[in-house]
């Protein structure tokens, strides 16, 4: 699956899930908004980059490098020993992946990231690379030792730090897209094809 699939999936199952879930959307309407938050997700990805290739050539290269750092590491997960280090990898690919995609559509959204490309991932990949150097070689000296536990605490912080990066990000969308799902919600109560939610609203007033 590639990496712009798997953020519409993302933002498709979000969807739906929101809609079933908490707004106790049904199911049928509620997939439909999933499968359409999908679809649009897909367009606008795709959209997105082909235009910032032809606005801006530096960001693109940026993101293009990005992802290629992204692939490396995910193919670096299998080559740790510690099931810890491996969790943190797998966690830490998939905010690069959504802080990347949310960059390609939006990309005034990079101003305030810019270490997160010139530094923090160049240097995940630089700490990954060097765990598996020492695990391959068999090291077991005290400084081989301390580097590891010192990458794995490291490792962790950046998983950490990755997420919140996302969050920030997202945040000012996922704001917008609450207030749509409640206006819908609304629409679906106001035309009767919400009659459950009407009823149990009624019997608590």
């Amino acid at each position: 699956m590639r990496y712009k699939d798997i953020a519409s999936a993302i933002v498709g199952g979000s969807f739906f899930a929101a809609g079933y879930l908490l707004l106790s959307v049904p199911l049928a309407p509620a997939l439909v908004v999933g499968t359409g938050a999908f679809v649009a997700s897909e367009l606008v990805i795709s959209t997105a980059k082909e235009r910032l290739k032809d606005t801006n050539k530096s960001l693109y290269n940026t993101l293009e490098h990005a992802k290629k750092q992204n692939k490396h590491l995910i193919s670096m997960i299998p080559a740790m020993n510690d099931d810890e280090i491996k969790t943190d990898l797998n966690e830490i690919t998939k905010s690069v992946n959504q802080i990347i995609n949310a960059c390609t559509k939006k990309p005034e959204r990079a101003d305030g990231i810019y270490n997160f490309f010139s530094y923090y991932l160049p240097a995940t990949v630089k700490i990954v690379d060097k765990l598996d150097e020492i695990e391959n070689e068999n090291l077991n000296s005290k400084e081989s030792k301390k580097f590891l536990q010192s990458s794995k605490k490291l490792l962790s912080e950046a998983n950490k730090a990755f997420d919140k990066i996302v969050s920030k990000l997202y945040q000012s969308e996922i704001t917008d897209s609450d207030a749509d799902m409640k206006v819908f919600n609304t629409m679906l109560k106001s035309d009767g094809y919400n009659e459950e939610i009407i009823v149990e609203e009624d019997s608590n007033e």
